[in-house]
């Protein structure tokens, strides 16, 4: 019998997490890459921008590489394209319009020049030596979504992207009798979307959050201030669509949002300009003839909803009738940022909407667990893989595929990195590639490692100090007591005594180390750092980070 070589599947990110997705297809001498997006970090990453993949496995065969899919515009899909550029040759990008016009956007900020994309649609297809690729549009909370169908030598591979099935929504219908006709042909191997594993029933349709906005902007005399994700045109469009149906003026605000309602504007999206006024505009209508559209919906401190609840925003304050609508759900690890924007907006005195069982002004763009099964009925793998989720949400989607008949033994829950090969009829995981967190801070990209996190984590918490002491080399003698600086560790003028006793002891160190030991640079660093920490922690309870800074002196007194 005639074998054919293995077929690969890496995730070099989104699994174990909600972001960071990219997914590596390998077959000999052939790599195709979907999507390349970023996590954005928790509080715990003091000062990181983004997280990104190792690519280190993309760097080693980067000759096999032959294009990169980009299933929809989020940027968790595309957030990390400037930085794979930066690292590695991309032949070609394909990409849906609106995703593009992002990636574009996105490049130009960072002056980086690149011009091979490949516009993708429902009818698009790529055809490599061993790949025959086509995409199925699906719905989801942005424009231009698509799952990605993968015809190898050793079976169909289909990836879902993001989804929902929505049979009401305000863009177009997923095509679910294309996605039938590729599950009755057979696939091999399903990689499907687990955000809301967690979640039971279905998703609630985008027409119903349609209604209740155009509901509440329909009954409220005063101005209205929407706040929504900027990536979520369909819903940008409508709320576009009810202001003028109203007689709402819309003032935006935050430069994201700025940029989507341009894209969604050159596009055909939303197609009346004139709906768009400045804030100095809004001064001469009334207020019930206002609606400000503006980015915020997570607490952001520098978002412009922020500042506007803060009072600190140039151009807007709020007003005792002012409506606020939160058309948006919180991001896992936001809920208190958030919660604190709205107790100031209500102390500001106005009234505020909320997504509730009450109120239905958000729906989420991910699949809830009974679409995962219409999902997994359409399609019909022989192997199921959950992709897209923290480990507890692919667990679950592992679950609920075994109740829509996937054998256990054809349920593969990995990690980032495992190989997931495809060989003989066969599923399996065999091997194991680097797929670890790569953190970008400004322009900085990879040489933030753990131990520079550890340290502002201790100075975020404990403070630093700092001993500047001048030393004389020849004679090894302290010249000057030490001079003690401390930032976040305590107030210097309220605890003069304290830092008497911190110069003191940082003196004895000095004097007991040059009287006993041949006089390095390095070595007495490290002394005045071992002796000292115990001892600040002893009398303050508390572990700054100790940085000494010695003069040295090299003459004769």
């Amino acid at each position: 019998m005639n074998t054919i070589d293995e077929t690969s599947v890496i995730a070099l990110g989104g699994l174990g997490e909600v972001g960071k997705n990219m997914y590596v297809i390998t077959h000999n001498n052939e790599i195709l890459i979907i999507d390349a997006g970023v996590l954005f970090p928790e509080g715990d990453l003091l000062g990181i921008d983004f997280v990104i993949q190792d690519i280190t496995y993309l760097k080693q065969n980067q000759n096999k590489i032959k294009a990169l899919i980009i299933t929809h515009g989020h940027e968790d899909h595309i957030g990390g394209i400037p930085f794979l550029l930066q690292a590695i040759n991309i032949p070609k990008i394909y990409a849906p319009k609106i995703a593009a016009d992002l990636i574009k956007k996105k490049l130009d900020e960072r002056n980086i020049f690149y011009e091979n994309y490949e516009i993708i649609d429902n009818d698009y297809t790529i055809k490599t030596k061993y790949f025959n690729v086509e995409f199925i549009n699906t719905t989801h909370s942005i424009p231009d979504s698509y799952a990605v169908v993968i015809h190898t030598p050793n079976g169909t591979i289909f990836q879902t992207g993001d989804f929902k099935f929505d049979l009401t929504p305000i863009g177009p219908m997923a095509d679910i009798h294309k996605m039938a006709k590729i599950g009755n042909k057979g696939v091999k191997l399903l990689l499907s979307d687990s955000t809301n594993a967690l979640s039971e029933g279905f998703s609630k349709s985008e027409s119903s959050v349609d209604g209740t906005l155009n509901d509440i902007i329909s009954r409220h005399y005063g101005r209205v201030i929407i706040a929504t994700f900027a990536s979520n045109i369909f819903r940008i469009k409508h709320i576009v669509e009810t202001c003028k149906q109203y007689n709402r003026k819309i003032v935006v605000f935050g430069r994201s949002m700025e940029n989507t309602i341009e894209l969604a504007l050159n596009n055909g999206l939303i197609e009346d300009r004139s709906q768009f006024i400045d804030a100095n505009q809004s001064k001469n209508l009334k207020r019930n003839e206002v609606c400000i559209l503006c980015t915020g919906t997570q607490g952001e401190p520098l978002a412009a909803l922020s500042r506007i609840a803060n009072g600190v925003h140039k151009q807007i304050s709020l007003l005792n009738d002012d409506l606020v609508i939160f058309s948006s759900s919180a991001i896992p690890g936001n809920a208190d940022s958030i919660n604190k924007i709205i107790n100031k907006l209500y102390l500001k005195g106005v009234k505020v909407f909320t997504n509730s069982e009450f109120n239905d002004i958000h729906t989420s763009g991910h699949a809830k667990e009974e679409e995962l099964k219409w999902m997994i009925r359409i399609i019909k793998p022989e192997y199921f893989m959950p992709i897209h989720g923290e480990y507890r949400m692919l667990k679950k989607h592992g679950q609920i595929a075994s109740v829509c008949g996937i054998s256990s033994e054809n349920i593969i829950i990995a990690e980032n990195g495992d190989v997931i090969k495809l060989k003989n009829g066969k599923v399996y995981k065999e091997g194991k590639e680097a797929a670890g967190d790569v953190y970008v801070d400004g322009s900085r990209i990879g040489d933030i490692g753990s131990i520079v996190i550890k340290d502002r984590k201790l100075m975020s918490q404990d403070g630093i100090l700092i001993a500047i002491l001048n030393v004389n080399t020849l004679t090894r003698k302290l010249l000057i007591k030490p001079n003690v600086i401390a930032r976040g560790f305590i107030m210097v003028n309220e605890n003069q005594e304290l830092i008497n006793k911190i110069e003191l002891k940082i003196s004895q160190i000095v004097y007991d180390f040059l009287s006993k030991s041949i006089y390095n640079h390095t070595d007495l660093k490290n002394q005045i750092i071992f002796e000292l920490l115990p001892y600040i922690n002893e009398i303050t309870g508390r572990k700054p980070i100790i940085l000494p800074v010695i003069m040295e002196i090299n003459q004769a007194i």
